[in-house]
C-alpha cells in the first residue's frame, strides 16, 4: 500500500464498506453533457442545465428511493448543483446516507496501431481534481475503460493499457481520499457467444488486479464494476440463471476477496433484464466473497424518464417508476426478486452499438 494512501486507508475502506452493503446499491447519474443530452433528447426536452437539473432533482428527491441506494455517481456539473429550492445536492444525498461520487475521467480515445480499441484519458491534474471534488463533498470516483471483442481483439497492448490505466487512476484517487470504482467494461457488441465474453472478460480482469497491485492500491478500499458475462449483441439470448453461472464463475477466479464489493453496469440491457440477472447471481449457491449489486445508468433510469417526459405534472409518476425500479434492484441484491414489477418500458433493450459516454 501507498504510503500516501496511509492516512485516508480506514476512512477508504469504510466507504467502500458502507457502499457495498447488501440491499443498496449506486445510481449512476454521471451523465456527461453530451451524454444526458441523448437521454433528454429521446423525451423531446432541450438539453440546457435547467432540464439537466430538473431530471437530476426528481430522482434525488424521489420518496424513499435513497433508501435503497448507498451512493450515486455524479457529473462535474452536478456536483455543484442545487434543488430549485436552493439545498446543495451533495446535502441531500449526505441526509440520506447516501455517499456522492464523481467521475473523473474525460473519455475514450483510440490506441493508435489498433483496429478501433481505445484507452481512456483524464490524468491531466487527476489529483489536483480529485482534491477539489473531496472538498465537495465526493467520497468516491468512477474512470470507465472499454474492450471490445473482435476476431483479434482485445489486443494485449489494449488490456494493458487499460489495465494500467485503471491502476493508476485508482491509486491518485486513494492519496486523495476518494474510493476508486474500477471500470473494465468488456461490450457487448458482436456476434461470440457467452463463452467468448467469459474468456475475455476473466482476461481483462486478471491484467487489471495484477496491475491494481503493482501500484500498491488498497484493495479494501476499492469496488469494481465490471461487465455481466453475456453473449454478444448480435447473438442468440440466454437465461439469467446461465449468465449468472458464467458471471459469478469469472469473477470467482479473478477478484480477490479483499475487494468488498462488486457493481455491474447493466451495459444497454433492458432495466429488467439487468434486474433478474442481478437476482440470478445472488441466488447462486457458490462462495461469493463480495456484495454483489449495482451501479446501473440506464437500466435504472429509462422508464422514469419515459414517464417524465420533461413535465412538471409526472415528476410524481416519475418518481414512482424510479422507486420501483430501485426496490426491484434493492431485492435482486439480496436473490429476492420475484420479477415482473415492470411494465412494457422496462422491458425494452437499451443497447446501443458503439455506446459512449
Amino acid at each position: 500500500m501507498s504510503a500516501f494512501v496511509g492516512k485516508y486507508a480506514e476512512e477508504l475502506i469504510k466507504n467502500a464498506n458502507y457502499i457495498a452493503t447488501p440491499g443498496k446499491g449506486i445510481l449512476a447519474a454521471d451523465e456527461s453533457t453530451g451524454t444526458i443530452g441523448k437521454r433528454l433528447s429521446s423525451i423531446n426536452v432541450e438539453n440546457i442545465e435547467s432540464n439537466r437539473q430538473a431530471l437530476r432533482e426528481l430522482l434525488f428527491t424521489s420518496p424513499n428511493a435513497l433508501s435503497c441506494l448507498s451512493g450515486v455517481i455524479l457529473f462535474e456539473e452536478t456536483l455543484y448543483q442545487k434543488t430549485s429550492d436552493g439545498k446543495p445536492f451533495v446535502e441531500i444525498l449526505e441526509e440520506n446516507n447516501v455517499i456522492p461520487g464523481i467521475k473523473v475521467d474525460k473519455g475514450t480515445v483510440e490506441i493508435a496501431g489498433t483496429n478501433g480499441e481505445t484507452t481512456t484519458q483524464g490524468f491531466d491534474s487527476l489529483g489536483a481534481r480529485c482534491q477539489q471534488y473531496y472538498k465537495a463533498g465526493a467520497r468516491f470516483a468512477k474512470w470507465r475503460a472499454v474492450l471490445k471483442i473482435g476476431p483479434n481483439e482485445p489486443s494485449e497492448l489494449a488490456i494493458q493499457q487499460n489495465a494500467q490505466g485503471l491502476a493508476r487512476y485508482a491509486i491518485i484517487c486513494q492519496e486523495n481520499g476518494l474510493v476508486p470504482i474500477v471500470e473494465p467494461e468488456v461490450l457487448t457488441d458482436g456476434p461470440h457467444d457467452i463463452k467468448k465474453c467469459a474468456a475475455v472478460t476473466e482476461t481483462v480482469l486478471a491484467a487489471v488486479y495484477k496491475a491494481l497491485n503493482d501500484h500498491h492500491v488498497l484493495l479494501e478500499g476499492t469496488l469494481l464494476k465490471p461487465n455481466m458475462v453475456t453473449p454478444g449483441s448480435d447473438s442468440p439470448k440466454v437465461a439469467p440463471e446461465v449468465i449468472a453461472q458464467y458471471t459469478v464463475t469469472a469473477l470467482r477466479r479473478t477478484v480477490p476477496p479483499a475487494v468488498p464489493g462488486i457493481v455491474f453496469l447493466s451495459g444497454g440491457q433492458s432495466e429488467e433484464e439487468a434486474t433478474q440477472n442481478l437476482d440470478a447471481m445472488n441466488k447462486l449457491e457458490v462462495l461469493k466473497p463480495w456484495t454483489l449489486s449495482f451501479s446501473f445508468g440506464r437500466a435504472l433510469q429509462q422508464s422514469t424518464l419515459k414517464t417524465w417526459a420533461g413535465k412538471k405534472a409526472n415528476v410524481g409518476k416519475a418518481q414512482e417508476a424510479f422507486l420501483s425500479r430501485c426496490k426491484a434492484n434493492s431485492e435482486a441484491t439480496l436473490g429476492k426478486y420475484s420479477g415482473g414489477s415492470a411494465g412494457g418500458l422496462a422491458s425494452e433493450s437499451l443497447f446501443v452499438k458503439g455506446y459512449k459516454y
